[in-house]
C-alpha cells in the first residue's frame, strides 16, 4: 500500500466544505466527481446529482495519525450538518502516466491508413501513419465518428476514377488538391489529407485549445506552417476572407448534426468548390434524416452514407 484514498458522497452544498477539510491533509489537493445530464443535443453537459470528493494520504509512518486528524474534523463538520462516514481505501502506486498511455494503442483505418499515437512506433510500415498526441481536443482516432472520416478521406485521394450518377453518364472524380476542415479539433483529418496528397489545408476551430493541438500535431507530422493554416473561426469567418482560400474541392465538417445544420444556414454548402464533395460526420444515426434534408436544401447531393454503431458519416457532392 502505497496510498489511502478517502471519499464521502454529499450534495453541492456540502461538497466545498468536505474537500476544504480533506485538503488540509492530502499533499496533493482532492478531487470531486459529479454526473452530468444533457439537456438538448448540443448541451456540453450540466453537472447534476451528488458529488463524490476525494483525496489521497501517503501512507507513511504517520498515516495512522493523519487518518485520526481527519475523521476528528469530519467529525466537527458533521456536526454542522449529517455527513456519511468516509471510506477509507488502500491504493498501491503506480505510474499514472504510463496507465494513461497504455490505453492508447495504433489504430489501422480504411487500408492505407494507421493512426499512432505520438510515443509509439508504427507497427505497419506500409500504412501512412497519422502520430496523435490525445489531449484535449476532440480526434484521436478512436471514436468512430473519426473512423469514418478518414476512411471517406481516403478513399477520395484514390486514383482517378469514373463516378456513376442518376442524372447521366459518368463522370471522373479527381483527387482534391486542398481541403477545407470546419472544426478541425485535432487536427487528425487534415494531417490525414495531406499525407495521402492534398497540397494544402486550411483548418479552423473556434476553441483556441484545438487550434493549439492542431498545430502540435501538424509538426508532430512533419508539416509544414505554409501548407497547413490553422485559425480561430468557423464558416462564416472563411466566407468573409480572412483566410487564404473561401471555398475547396474537399470539405470536412466532423462536428454534430445540430451545428451541421445550423453552419448550413451560414453557408456551409458555399464552402465546397464546384464538383468538389463534403464529408460530414458526427451524426447520431436517428438525426440524419435532418442532415440529409439540409443537403437536399442547399443544392447537395448525397453520394454516399456509411454508419458504424450509432454513428453515421455522409459523402456528398
Amino acid at each position: 500500500m502505497n496510498w489511502l484514498e478517502v471519499s464521502l458522497t454529499v450534495n453541492g452544498e456540502l461538497a466545498e466544505a468536505v474537500a476544504d477539510v480533506l485538503a488540509r491533509f492530502a499533499p496533493n489537493g482532492v478531487t470531486t466527481e459529479q454526473a452530468v445530464k444533457f439537456n438538448d443535443e448540443e448541451d456540453e453537459g450540466t453537472p447534476v446529482g451528488p458529488v463524490t470528493v476525494r483525496a489521497y494520504l501517503p501512507a507513511d509512518e504517520k498515516l495512522e495519525e493523519t487518518r485520526q486528524k481527519l475523521e476528528e474534523s469530519l467529525t466537527y463538520l458533521g456536526m454542522i450538518q449529517p455527513l456519511p462516514a468516509p471510506v477509507f481505501t488502500p491504493l498501491a502506486d503506480q505510474n499514472w502516466m504510463e496507465a494513461w498511455k497504455a490505453r492508447y494503442q495504433p489504430i489501422p483505418i480504411g487500408k492505407r491508413l494507421i493512426i499512432v499515437p505520438a510515443w509509439l512506433e508504427s507497427p505497419d510500415a506500409s500504412r501512412i501513419s497519422i502520430r496523435i498526441d490525445p489531449g484535449m481536443a476532440f480526434g484521436t482516432g478512436t471514436h468512430p465518428t473519426t473512423q469514418l472520416c478518414l476512411e471517406l478521406i481516403e478513399e477520395q485521394f484514390c486514383a482517378e476514377r469514373p463516378q456513376t450518377t442518376d442524372d447521366g453518364p459518368s463522370s471522373v472524380v479527381r483527387r482534391p488538391s486542398s481541403i477545407l476542415d470546419v472544426g478541425c479539433g485535432s487536427g487528425i483529418l487534415s494531417v490525414a489529407a495531406l499525407k495521402l496528397g492534398a497540397d494544402f489545408a486550411l483548418g479552423v476551430d473556434i476553441d483556441e485549445a484545438s487550434v493549439k493541438a492542431s498545430r502540435e500535431n501538424a509538426n508532430a507530422n512533419g508539416i509544414p506552417a505554409d501548407q497547413f493554416t490553422i485559425g480561430l473561426g468557423s464558416v462564416t469567418e472563411v466566407l468573409a476572407g480572412r483566410f487564404q482560400v473561401r471555398n475547396a474541392p474537399l470539405v470536412l465538417a466532423n462536428i454534430l448534426a445540430p451545428i451541421i445544420i445550423r453552419l448550413f444556414g451560414l453557408g456551409l454548402a458555399e464552402l465546397v468548390a464546384p464538383g468538389g464533395a463534403l464529408i460530414l460526420s458526427g451524426v447520431l444515426a436517428e438525426q440524419t434524416e435532418g442532415v440529409i434534408s439540409s443537403v437536399e436544401e442547399y443544392g447537395l447531393k448525397l453520394v454516399e452514407k456509411r454508419q458504424k454503431g450509432d454513428w453515421v458519416a455522409l459523402l456528398v457532392r
